[in-house]
């Protein structure tokens, strides 16, 4: 270990691995190069000296390659495109471009073509992560870039954070059906594991044990309108006279799998979402949803990974959410 008195240096991972220092740098810049005994030996010893976060600003100060990388789960979705662009603003400004890779089309295991070939300072000088589902471990390497996690989070991955206050809108969403009279509430969730579930789970179960209610149903769904759709029949059978969805898309989703079925929104079931895309307020019934700003969490994202050059040290940020009142809430 080096010593207290200084941060840990090249020639101390060097020194520890039992390698040159010409080695180490190849680690960082161009690892296909070095042997695959070397690499360990060296990736080891950075977590040891802790030389890893030292060499992290430097290297995005560098701006080698002159842009960052965004992790999307899925392009297609529209609610990832005001994020884009609040990143792309910022790091407009700072003069990097923005590369976008959607993770649903990398295969994540291959060696050469795989998701891991792309998180190497050879191929971006930071990453903004949107995808909460990959393996921490793909972020660990000495030559992976600055991480900053937007949005969709996963422990233990390296880095800043950035995301919307989830809890608190899941609890103000409940909240106002809770006020409009409903007691037989639905919660139509992402998957299980994601982030984002989970903290919107809490945020339901925060506004029942706040009345003294029990745990509402819940349903899993995928975050997309089909899910919401095929859903309609076990929404129904369920028999809820309101259903929180845990994005718009399902929301919609499941609003047209009602009105496919006779029933209508809000007279026959209440509808609340979370996010406010676009398509919410242009939906068959507007759709009373939480508002997160999307492109002020890019812009925040892009700013955190900025800062990173200039040697500050990883921190999370929460921000703040909204109700946004439509027409797909009724009173009983």
């Amino acid at each position: 270990m080096s010593s207290p008195s200084r941060p840990p240096k090249i020639h101390d991972v060097a020194k520890r691995a039992g390698v040159s220092v010409a080695t180490v740098s190849r680690v960082f810049s161009n690892p296909d190069i070095v042997s695959e005994k070397s690499r360990k030996a060296v990736e080891k010893a950075v977590v040891e000296t802790g030389y890893t976060l030292n060499v992290l600003g430097r290297n995005l100060r560098q701006s080698q390659v002159g842009a960052v990388l965004a992790l999307v789960p899925n392009l297609a979705n529209p609610f990832f495109s005001e994020i884009l662009a609040g990143i792309s603003e910022v790091l407009r400004d700072a003069g990097l471009n923005l590369l976008v890779l959607d993770t649903r089309q990398v295969d994540r295991d291959s060696p050469t073509h795989g998701l891991r070939n792309y998180l190497n300072r050879s191929h971006a000088d930071g990453i903004i992560v949107l995808d909460g589902s990959l393996d921490p471990e793909l972020f660990r390497s000495p030559a992976c870039p600055p991480v900053v996690q937007a949005c969709e989070w996963s422990e233990g991955v390296p880095g800043a954070k950035v995301l919307a206050d989830n809890a608190e809108g899941a609890r103000l969403a409940v909240q106002h059906l809770l006020d409009h009279g409903h007691r037989r509430i639905l919660h139509l969730a992402g998957p299980r594991q994601n982030s984002l579930s989970v903290s919107r789970a809490e945020g339901v179960g925060a506004a029942l044990s706040a009345k003294g209610l029990a745990p509402v149903a819940t349903i899993e769904g995928a975050f997309t309108l089909r899910s919401g759709r095929e859903a309609a029949a076990e929404v129904i059978e369920a028999a809820p006279t309101a259903v929180f969805c845990d994005n718009d898309e399902m929301a919609i989703g499941l609003m047209a799998g009602l009105t496919e079925a006779g029933l209508q929104v809000p007279e026959d079931i209440s509808l609340v979402g979370f996010d406010n895309i676009e398509m919410a307020a242009y939906a068959p019934v507007p759709l009373t949803t939480v508002r997160q700003r999307r492109a002020v969490l890019g812009q925040e994202a892009a700013r955190l990974l900025l800062s990173q050059r200039d040697g500050e040290q990883p921190e999370t940020r929460v921000l703040p959410v909204e109700l946004c009142l439509r027409r797909s809430v009724r009173a009983i």
